[in-house]
């Protein structure tokens, strides 16, 4: 489904140098659920970016079923069915859940069809469907609407930028359940940049990515052992007073 061809991607430092972000990727992801896991700065984020089209790669190619995408816009990619979801998801004033969840789908939905998405990030329709969606939702709230804008739109593949960030553990405990959830439900793949073990476990397959290049890729099952072992990931384990 998706396929990256020597990937790299560098940024302009303030010295006016260059500095390589990712370095040659080569990689083919086609499975229901990839977790990319490893340090802070070694280009996850960068890559999720550039899956979606929010960066555009210095040099190399990507590919969605079998479709160039390099230089399509992130507008272009969701067309073609790829969602992205920010570590911070963006709050709209003025507009309603039931509003984002209609523009999501792209078609005219019914209060009753809203509120089924709804319930299925497990939130309380009646308590959310009229909200708008500005600073009175906590940040668990606004990424279980997120998720539940994307499966309304019913993407063939899903991008999830660290989705634990800023959130509670009462949150977090959800959106674990809300991903298993959607991995059940859903026909298409997901993809989530993420430290935490908990959602590493749910995963099909685990890539870790380190100094800007590609450093594991294969089933969870023989990269976590080894992962978590040497620590090259550290997964941090939200408190409760967090």
């Amino acid at each position: 489904m998706l396929k990256l061809e020597n990937v790299s991607f560098e940024v302009e430092t303030e010295d006016s140098t260059k500095k390589e972000i990712l370095k040659d990727v080569s990689l083919e992801i086609d499975d229901r659920f990839v977790a990319i896991t490893g340090p802070n700065g070694g280009g996850k984020s960068t890559l999720a970016k550039i899956i979606a089209g929010i960066y555009t790669p210095t040099s190399g190619k990507i590919y969605f079923d079998g479709e160039d995408i390099t230089d399509m816009s992130i507008t272009e990619r969701a067309k073609l069915g790829i969602s992205f979801a920010f570590q911070q998801p963006v709050r709209f004033k003025g507009l309603t859940v039931k509003d984002l969840i209609t523009l999501a789908a792209g078609k005219k939905i019914n209060v009753s069809d809203a509120c089924t998405y709804l319930s299925e990030v497990g939130l309380c329709a009646r308590d959310y469907i009229d909200r708008e969606v500005n600073a009175s939702l906590s940040g668990g709230e606004l990424k279980r609407i997120e998720i539940a804008m994307i499966m309304a739109r019913e993407t063939k593949l899903s991008v999830f930028d660290e989705p634990e960030a800023g959130i509670d553990l009462w949150s977090f405990n959800n959106l674990i359940q809300v991903f298993q959830k959607m991995y059940k439900k859903t026909n298409g793949s997901i993809i989530i940049i993420s430290h935490q073990e908990r959602i590493l476990d749910i995963a099909d397959k685990v890539v870790v990515v380190a100094n800007g290049q590609i450093k594991q890729y294969g089933k969870k099952s023989e990269i976590l052992p080894e992962l978590l072992g040497r620590n090259i990931a550290p997964c941090k384990v939200l408190t409760d007073n967090q």
